[in-house]
C-alpha cells in the first residue's frame, strides 16, 4: 500500500512540474459576438468573412473596420529552473549541510549492551509453578 502511494505521488509530482514548465498559447476567432473557432498551439480557424482588402491606398484599409476579431491568449511557463546545486548561496549551503547531518542523527545506531547471561542456556521447566500454584497477573 506504502509503495503505491509514493508512486501516485511520484507521478503526481511530475506531472505538476511538466505543467508548470510547459507554455501555450490559445488563439480564438471571433465574427460579431459569437465564437467561431478556438485552437490550441495553433492560428484559429476564420469564418470565411474576412474583408476584401483594397490595395488602393493604406489609409482606405486602416479606416475600415470589420466583423471579425482574433484574440490570443499566451501563458508563459517557467523557465527559472535550478538544475544543479553549485549555484547556492552560502546560507542555502549552510542550510543544506544542517539539515543532512541532523537527519542522520536520527538514525544513527545505538550501541549494542552487554548482555551478562547471553551464552548461558535457561533452566529446564518441569513444571509450570504459576499454574500449579495458580498465581495470576492481573
Amino acid at each position: 500500500m506504502k509503495k503505491h502511494f509514493h508512486n501516485i505521488l511520484a507521478l503526481l509530482m511530475s506531472f505538476v512540474v511538466l505543467c508548470s514548465t510547459m507554455s501555450f498559447t490559445v488563439n480564438m476567432h471571433y465574427c460579431g459576438k459569437t465564437l467561431v473557432d478556438v485552437a490550441l498551439f495553433k492560428d484559429a480557424k476564420t469564418c470565411g468573412m474576412n474583408m476584401q482588402q483594397s490595395l488602393d491606398s493604406f489609409e482606405d484599409v486602416y479606416k475600415k473596420k470589420g466583423c471579425c476579431t482574433d484574440k490570443q491568449l499566451a501563458y508563459e511557463g517557467q523557465d527559472e529552473l535550478k538544475i544543479s546545486l553549485d549555484k547556492l548561496s552560502f546560507e542555502q549551503q549552510i542550510f543544506v549541510v544542517s539539515l543532512y547531518t541532523s537527519y542522520l542523527d536520527l538514525f544513527e545506531q545505538l550501541e549494542p549492551s552487554s548482555i551478562p547471561f547471553k551464552e548461558y542456556p535457561p533452566p529446564c521447566l518441569v513444571k509450570d509453578i504459576q499454574i500449579l500454584h495458580e498465581t495470576f497477573l492481573i
